[in-house]
């Protein structure tokens, strides 16, 4: 299974506290758990990025993978990590 992880903070005092680091700890340990392999070039991550726009580095890798069918499975800590609009998530 090609799992894919993705992590966001949007503000610069998130970034600097780590935040996303603390996500992607929690998806790793959670894809462990499920027996899941994550490989390096399947982790996103957006720093100090806000979710009201859909224009960030990382969510465009991901969606550009996703479309490529290369990925079977994301996680994430919230669906918010995505977009802040619901619309947007879907």
């Amino acid at each position: 299974m090609r799992v894919a992880l993705y992590a966001r903070v949007s503000t610069q005092r998130q970034a600097q506290a780590d935040g996303v680091a603390q996500q992607l700890d929690r998806l790793l340990a959670h894809a462990a758990e499920q027996g899941w392999t994550v490989v390096a070039e399947n982790i996103f991550r957006d720093d100090g990025y806000s979710g009201a726009g859909l224009k960030r580095p990382g969510l465009e890798r991901l969606r550009d993978r996703a479309a490529l069918r290369h990925l079977d499975r994301l996680l994430m800590t919230a669906p918010d990590r995505l977009a802040r609009q619901y619309v947007h998530q879907v």
